[in-house]
């Protein structure tokens, strides 16, 4: 397992954890971060910060300081980008 700050543009995995506390944890969850969803990491901006994620048919960004405290699995990102993006059919 590893944090999800730590995951590179290209690759994926599962929401093993979500940590924080208060406000910052309720905001991540209100956000889509739960346990076991899938995301891909899109791309992380020229200075490092912040991150562009794909999960749940959208796309999501936040701080690699807010994204430091998920943890997450790592799956193939073949695999993951397919299950974080929405069917052809629907948008």
């Amino acid at each position: 397992m590893t944090t999800l700050d730590k995951i590179k543009p290209g690759h994926g995995g599962m929401i093993i954890k979500v940590g924080g506390e208060g406000a910052l944890r309720r905001r991540l969850l209100d956000m889509g971060l739960t346990p076991k969803t899938s995301i891909f990491v899109n791309k992380v901006a020229p200075m490092g910060d912040p991150m562009e994620l794909s999960l749940r048919g959208y796309v999501l960004t936040i701080r690699l300081d807010d994204a430091s405290k998920i943890e997450v699995e790592s799956r193939e990102a073949y695999a993951i980008a397919r299950l974080a993006m929405p069917p052809s059919w629907c948008c």
